[in-house]
């Protein structure tokens, strides 16, 4: 049987018929023996015959739209074969492959995946930067000839928006599509309602929307359901075979082309208009597929977009009243804080000990470390919480953004906030690699910078998504500056960045230079945020030495380590008194720099006396 001539894509977009798309690629690469440590975004490049024949392959299925092999072809995630100058040559490749094998009798969109990297607010990526890198890749589909842009797979509302004005941009007048990823929840990896987002994209110009991978049939037709009587443009399903299923070590997808099929019948009954596969679906599946939806009438074509709903915005709670250092803050208060470190273990005896000779010192808070230097201690969220309810103290939980992906980082935030923490102190953390464990890897989902804007997202009542929390939570938020970094025009500009996200304070590293504290203040002064500045007692010559050689971040004059060796020849009672004068000197020079605002004390070899002795008038 002589298939009819396939219509253009615009056509397809308003014919109110049901059109089949293709399915994975990677699936069917993997399937015949190409292994998973290539780059198969690059494979049109030296093997185009294997590309061009699964292409082949879903045409024959009944494919009437080819996505290219594009999905990761952006100079970033090129970038780790190597081939990030070759991007446009990629692309073009691809859409070559595509637009061959589709021989007139498919229609060709080229695919865009996400950059693999955060972009701002959550990470150091810029927009302008994440928009270039998505030109590029785009400009270079387009100039080969396919008929339209697909964007698939977006979890990031903010990149998926960088995303969709960058393909309004390449691809003039030719179609865009748009399909966005969610979880078993329906929910993207940020929060947001997947719903009200393609409502939100249609909104924004994209010409089809959708969702695709990440999960099976059942969970997208529950919220193409919820979608289809809100937008008027086609909705697209691109789902999973089902979840992958470990067998034999070996990640299987289980969803068979008939179970696929009874739901591509169920998306046209629901009003989606473009059905295919993603992960785990062939050749195979797109067949059953397009047997029994391809040209037929969806359920019923919406009649108009209806506008997202706003989301509630909370008021911010003022300063003075999240806490008392918020208050000491707001009121332009000195600050003093001692840094206690968490047990290796469970027993938190020394810790509550700590904490309440803190507050019988008049310590305004005792803030605890995170898994210093990399080292596993008990969380600080734990010990933070134990303190507060233990002694009464206020606390300062300091939390890293190593080891913990971005939806681990909002709960444990969540759980703060409910566990009755005020004041947090947000940084990037130190590599695991200087701790005990040198092949534990680091995950560095989004840096202090990032989180800091989650956090201020949160005062403000809404998660990463846009979703209402119910009600604002009332961090005052801090976050690490280092006055003597190497680089200082990027310490700067993270600096600055972290008091545009929301930073209320700043902890600097142990300071002893404040000719650098002096310098990075006059620089960076058209940002003002109240500083507390790092105290460091030195307990021992061995001690100043280890921190001025072996900490990152850390700078401590020659003159000051010259004071410890004379006094350390002397004994190691010497050695003390001396480490706690030089931070004596360091608390009164820096008492008259604007803004700071106090000091932060370390606690070296858990000594509170001389944290306590620094401190005392």
């Amino acid at each position: 049987m002589t298939r009819a001539p396939v219509p253009s894509l615009p056509d397809m977009l308003s014919d109110d018929r049901v059109h089949v798309f293709d399915g994975a690629m990677g699936t069917v690469l993997y399937g015949r023996g190409v292994f998973v440590n290539v780059c198969y975004d690059a494979l049109a490049l030296d093997r185009p015959e294997v590309v061009e024949e699964i292409h082949r392959a879903y045409v024959e299925a009944g494919a009437e739209v080819l996505e290219t092999n594009t999905f990761g072809a952006n100079p970033v995630k090129l970038s780790a074969f190597g081939l990030a100058d070759r991007t446009e040559e990629v692309n073009r490749a691809a859409a070559r492959a595509a637009l061959k094998a589709a021989d007139g009798r498919a229609r060709v969109v080229g695919a865009v995946g996400p950059l693999g990297i955060r972009i701002e607010p959550w990470g150091p990526t810029s927009v302008d930067e994440a928009r270039e890198h998505f030109l590029r890749q785009m400009r270079a589909l387009i100039d080969a000839g396919v008929d339209g842009l697909l964007l698939e797979t977006f979890a990031d509302p903010h990149e998926v928006d960088v995303a969709l004005s960058a393909a309004r941009e390449a691809a003039g007048n030719r179609p865009v599509m748009v399909q966005i990823t969610v979880g078993e929840d329906g929910r993207t990896a940020y929060g947001a309602d997947a719903a009200r987002e393609l409502v939100r994209l249609a909104a924004a110009g994209a010409d089809a929307v959708g969702l695709n991978c990440s999960v099976g049939p059942a969970v997208l037709l529950d919220v193409l359901e919820e979608a289809a009587d809100r937008v008027s443009v086609p909705l697209l399903a691109q789902p999973n075979a089902g979840l992958p299923r470990t067998v034999r070590d070996r990640k299987m997808y289980m969803a068979s082309p008939d179970y696929m099929a009874r739901y591509a019948e169920r998306f046209a009954e629901a009003g989606v208009r473009f059905v295919g596969g993603c992960c785990g679906t062939t050749p195979e599946h797109i067949a059953r597929i397009a047997d029994v939806v391809r040209g037929r009438h969806p359920r019923h074509a919406p009649a108009s977009v209806v506008p997202p709903p706003e989301a509630v915005r909370h008021p911010e709670v003022p300063l003075a009243e999240r806490s008392a250092i918020g208050a000491a803050l707001a009121e332009g208060r000195p600050i003093a804080t001692v840094e206690l470190l968490p047990p290796r273990g469970w027993d938190t005896t020394a810790l509550v000990e700590a904490a309440r000779a803190c507050r019988e010192a008049g310590v305004d808070a005792v803030a605890v470390v995170d898994s210093p230097r990399g080292r596993s201690r008990m969380s600080s969220l734990a010990a933070s919480g134990i303190l507060q309810r233990e002694t009464g103290v206020e606390a300062v939980m300091h939390y890293t953004c190593r080891d913990r992906n971005m939806m681990g980082m909002l709960s444990d935030l969540l759980g703060a906030a409910g566990e009755g923490i005020r004041n947090v102190l947000l940084v990037s953390g130190d590599p695991p690699v200087q701790g005990p464990y040198p092949d534990a890897t680091a995950v560095f989902d989004i840096d202090a910078i990032g989180l800091t804007n989650v956090a201020s997202g949160l005062n403000r009542g809404i998660d990463p998504g846009g979703a209402d929390i119910g009600g604002p939570t009332r961090f005052v938020i801090g976050v690490a500056l280092n006055p003597g970094a190497v680089d200082q025009e990027r310490e700067r500009s993270r600096f600055r960045w972290k008091v545009e996200a929301g930073a209320d304070f700043a902890v600097t590293q142990p300071l002893f230079d404040v000719d650098a504290l002096s310098r990075f203040l006059d620089a960076t002064h058209d940002h003002p945020l109240p500083i507390l500045v790092g105290l460091w007692p030195f307990g021992s010559l061995r001690h100043a030495e280890f921190l001025a050689y072996e900490v990152p971040g850390v700078s401590v004059p020659e003159a000051i380590l010259e004071r410890m060796r004379r006094a350390q020849a002397r004994g190691p009672d010497a050695a003390r008194v001396e480490g706690i004068a030089i931070a004596r000197e360091v608390r009164e020079a820096v008492a008259a720099l604007e803004p700071v605002a106090g000091v932060h004390v370390g606690t070296p070899g858990a000594d509170v006396g001389a944290a306590l002795e620094v401190l005392a008038p």
